[in-house]
């Protein structure tokens, strides 16, 4: 029997078994070959049980065929303990029920695909918690926690998984189902295991509190309590499979303070750790400078709140009954902190700041400060807290002596490091090799443990040779003939380990991905395959506040709750892809099926730690696919649109007139492409360049002669022919296609207000298109026609230093991101890229010129408005100069906070309708119906104007029409 037999044998045994989803299509297949870790294992089947019946069957017949299971988790295991062959199980999808909350026994009974904070909302409220929290918590499952041991900042202060376990109802590798909590009679043989091992047991396990590695067998002994549930936890899942679990639940202290400490470098902050831990701390956790000034670079100086002087940082939160207390314990802890670098930082949002940046390391880490690829694998590893500031002296000798570096960051408080290293592996593992022994060895040395709360996996199971004895060795494999006989649970980790360089992903993609006259890939050297294993795995896409509207990030997973639409699971597909084993190339049906669903929103451009842009590797995959060859009708329809709307001008009226009638629209939006229940749009009677207020403001100076005059860089303007202070507030309004032929009352609201706030302001001659539907729908070679154009109307302007205020944010998003991928040697790209401003920017004095002095927005105290920030402006520009704007204006403002579902021509093209809708109805639509009467929907992009109408009846307003009304 051949493979695809086999499978098709399994998928048949488990379909007449299991009421869930079973699965054993190409790209689920390979959306599930791995995880956060440097391994690819391409799965039979993945399965999705419905309950713990469906379960309990899932693993019968897996064991009754003989095929190894494994379970998944949130998929975040950095140790590729969370992939494997045979069949796969994602318990995320169904089995995610809080069953029941004791608040007077302060426990829960979960499954084990239950998200943790989704646990942490359900019992916040009564001022409780549970007590772990891994940075990767708004994804992680409980049964994944369950499988590490996860432990997270605060587990210095409310302990590991394992401590916070009360029971566990399982089923082992031989089909016994039992609830495993206090006593080792459910398993035969397993006391007298114990027993013949104790004085092991005493001398190798429990050392220090970050001691996972292995199987902690110290709580299996008689003075522990002989706690079988304490030991499943950290297990991995190659003993039991969990079905539900008691957890214990905490008290939350009442008042909370963080403090921010600075020193020298990293291990003079772990040199620190023991007298401040004499103040039992609730987490004391350690930050790079590297990492720091990484998220600066990428966000801005302003992304993170002041810190302290110093090279490394550490910090710490204290909880107390009273704000009082909570301070008086931060002063006695800064006192003995060796170090006069602190920070005290009372406000919560400015604190949760901070903490997002600690969340996000592992995704941040992924590339060095040199901008190679850095890799899990030897990132977990922990020491007795008193030896972690020679531990880290240790380490940057090792990563020096390896030629490799790293940017440390973790739990100091516990003795627990994380650190991605730029280990090359393009090749092969030999590198990995050479540096893991060396690394295991190191730590080995100090008394720790080559795991300190991730597991051992993949990575680091070959390694336990190095840190336990050979009858420690051999008890394991003793316990894993007990509860897994046949070996099928989660095979080659812990016990009969494979290769710690086998399977490795990185190395299976091998060749670059050499350009295709596309995009340039500048950050990612130009190679595509560089650019798509960007993605680390940690699966912030997959976070709950994608799916609870509080997120921007993979909308269409929001609406579907599928791996298939989230930014994780494209990109391991095209990784799949590239790699070509398994998917047949970037052409394949595969890659298209992933990214039908991605509406090209570039929120996970700035949302993913880890600097995945999905709709640019879209727009990349779009234009190698249809190159030279007949596209979907859509990419003519939508994909052109701003060359309708120039034909349209010509007669709006009478085109309006034509497609006024219902039928007529309907046919032409069939035969278009797209959905039938969208509408054409109105065109405007009179496009903007030709309106009064446009023709009035045009350039005295042609674009061409300004272009040829020499630039003084200390007069702005000089060249257009115009002094130094005549031009101190001179501005250049860009009026897109979309504005130009479908709103031009927007752009003569942004004179106005512009002009108000003392602004002289040109308007562009010319038609100057960013080319954006060209570049979502990758027809990249007709963009960069329209864009060499758009640089011969504003390049002169923006290198002469007059700012280009723009209307339609994804056109202005195209100006800022894309522009410089497409033409990334002219200069004059460069310049408008860095030239280019929204009003609100420019009225917050966030460009070059400034408003008039004493100049005020317009007040706007009695206005309440939902506020639907477009995607492309979160993402590429960030929308805090238009918050900050409305606040100082006095309007109340709900913001939307998430995708309105539109995204361009996405939403309108057919197939996509329901998914938009659906996306609509995550955010938009319950704040708009939730607003009070009277309320305004204010939304600067077309398409979220145009979504509002579709989804909700609601027409909506530009900010500059806001400001315009009120002046």
């Amino acid at each position: 029997m051949n493979s695809i037999e086999r499978r098709a044998d399994v998928v048949a045994e488990l379909a007449a078994v299991v009421d869930g989803e079973v699965e054993a299509g190409t790209r689920r297949r390979a959306e599930y070959s791995t995880d956060a870790s440097n391994y690819r294992i391409v799965p039979e089947v993945v399965v999705y049980p419905r309950d713990a019946d469906d379960l309990v069957a899932t693993l019968a017949t897996a064991r009754a065929v003989g095929v190894p299971l494994t379970m998944r988790g949130g998929g975040t295991s950095t140790a590729g303990n969370s992939i494997g062959p045979g069949v796969v199980v994602d318990t995320s999808r169904h089995m995610n029920r809080i069953l029941s909350v004791d608040l007077d026994a302060k426990t829960a009974r979960v499954q084990p695909g239950v998200i943790l904070t989704d646990l942490q909302k359900r019992v916040g409220p009564a001022g409780l918690r549970f007590g772990p929290d891994p940075s990767t918590s708004s994804r992680a499952t409980l049964g994944g926690m369950i499988g590490n041991n996860a432990c997270g900042p605060h587990a210095v202060a409310y302990g590991k998984t394992s401590e916070n376990v009360s029971s566990l109802n399982v089923v082992d590798g031989a089909g016994r189902r039992y609830e495993a909590a206090d006593s080792l009679a459910v398993l035969p043989g397993l006391d007298e295991l114990v027993s013949t091992h104790l004085a092991m047991i005493r001398t190798e396990f429990g050392r220090f509190f970050r001691q996972v590695s292995g199987y902690s067998l110290e709580h299996l002994l008689p003075e522990n309590g002989h706690s079988l549930a304490r030991f499943l936890v950290g297990t991995e899942g190659t003993l039991a499979t969990t079905l539900e679990a008691t957890v214990k639940l905490v008290d939350v202290a009442p008042a909370r303070l963080m403090a921010a400490f600075g020193y020298d470098n990293m291990p003079a902050a772990a040199d620190a750790v023991m007298p401040i831990l004499a103040h039992s701390p609730d987490a004391v956790e350690g930050l790079d400078a590297r990492l720091i000034q990484k998220v600066r670079r990428a966000h801005g100086a302003g992304s993170i709140p002041e810190l302290p002087a110093g090279a490394g940082w550490l910090f710490i939160e204290i909880g107390a009954a009273t704000a009082a207390e909570a301070e008086a314990r931060m002063a006695a802890l800064a006192a003995d902190a060796g170090t006069r670098s602190v920070r005290i930082v009372r406000d919560p949002l400015e604190a949760a700041r901070l903490w997002a940046i600690r969340a996000d390391g592992a995704g941040l880490a992924g590339r060095t400060e040199a901008n190679k690829e850095a890799w899990p694998g030897w990132e977990d590893a922990a020491v007795p807290p008193e030896r972690l500031g020679e531990y880290l002296r240790g380490l940057d000798e090792l990563m020096a002596r390896h030629g490799v570096t790293g940017e440390p960051f973790g739990h100091f408080g516990d003795g627990c490091i994380h650190v991605r290293i730029d280990i090359p592996m393009r090749e092969d593992g030999r590198p990995l090799r050479a540096f893991m022994e060396d690394g295991a060895a190191l730590v080995t040395s100090l008394g720790g443990s080559l795991s300190g709360e991730h597991g051992d996996g993949r990575a680091r199971s070959e390694l336990l040779k190095v840190m336990y004895s050979a009858d420690a060795i051999d008890a394991f494999g003793q316990v894993k003939a007990l509860f897994d006989p046949a070996g099928n649970l989660n095979p080659g980790v812990i016990v009969n380990p494979a290769a710690l360089d086998a399977d490795l992903r990185r190395p299976a993609a091998k060749k670059t991905t050499p350009s295709a006259g596309g995009l340039a890939f500048a950050h990612d050297n130009g190679d595509l395959t560089e650019a798509v294993h960007r993605c680390t795995g940690v699966g912030k896409c997959r976070s709950d506040a994608v799916t609870t509207s509080t997120g921007f990030m993979c909308p269409s997973f929001a609406a579907t709750g599928d791996e298939k639409d989230v930014t994780r699971g494209r990109a391991r597909v095209l990784q799949e892809a590239i790699n070509g084993t398994l998917v047949g190339g970037l052409k394949a049906p595969e890659v298209r099926e992933s990214l039908d669903l991605c509406l090209s929103c570039k929120a996970c451009s700035s949302d993913c730690p880890s600097g995945v842009d999905m709709a640019a590797y879209k727009t990349e995959i779009l234009h190698r696919t249809y190159k030279g060859k007949v596209r979907p009708v859509a990419h003519y329809s939508v994909g052109w649109l701003p060359r309708w709307l120039k034909v349209a001008g010509v007669a709006p009226r009478i085109a309006n007139a034509l497609t006024r009638p219902r039928w007529i629209q309907r046919a032409l939006v069939g035969a278009a492409g797209l959905d039938t229940r969208r509408t054409l749009p109105v065109f405007a009677e009179q496009p903007f360049r030709r309106s009064g207020v446009a023709t009035s403001r045009k350039p005295t100076s042609s674009a061409a002669e300004a272009g040829r005059a020499a630039v003084d860089p200390r007069a702005p303007g000089a060249a257009l022919g115009v002094g130094a202070a005549e031009s101190s507030r001179r501005v250049v309004l860009w009026a897109d296609s979309f504005t130009d032929g479908l709103d031009p009352q927007v752009p003569t609201a942004i004179v106005a207000v512009l002009e108000d706030a003392g602004f002289e302001v040109i308007v562009s001659a010319g038609d100057a298109c960013c080319g954006v539907t060209w570049i979502s729908t990758g027809q990249l070679d007709g963009a960069r026609k329209r864009l060499n154009g758009l640089l011969e109307v504003l390049g002169p302007y923006a290198v002469n230093g007059i700012p280009i205020i723009g209307v339609e944010p994804s056109c202005m998003g195209v100006l800022r991101g894309d522009l410089t991928e497409l033409l990334p040697d002219d200069p004059r790209a460069h310049a408008v890229a860095n030239g280019t401003y929204s009003l609100a920017e420019v009225l917050t004095g966030r460009a070059p010129v400034k408003p008039r002095e004493g100049w005020q927005p317009p007040r706007l105290d009695d206005v309440t408005a939902v506020v639907q920030p477009h995607c492309h402006q979160y993402s590429v520009m960030g929308y805090t100069a238009d918050r900050d704007l409305l606040a100082r204006a006095g309007a109340s403002v709900k913001e939307a906070s998430g995708c309105c579902g539109l995204a361009g021509n996405w939403g309108a093209e057919r197939g996509h309708y329901d998914t938009s809708m659906k996306v609509a109805h995550n955010s938009l639509v319950p704040a708009l119906e939730a607003a009070p009467a009277g309320s305004i929907y204010l939304a600067d992009g077309v398409s979220c104007r145009t979504q509002g109408v579709d989804a909700a009846g609601v027409q909506g307003r530009h900010l500059a029409q806001l400001l315009a009304e009120r002046m």
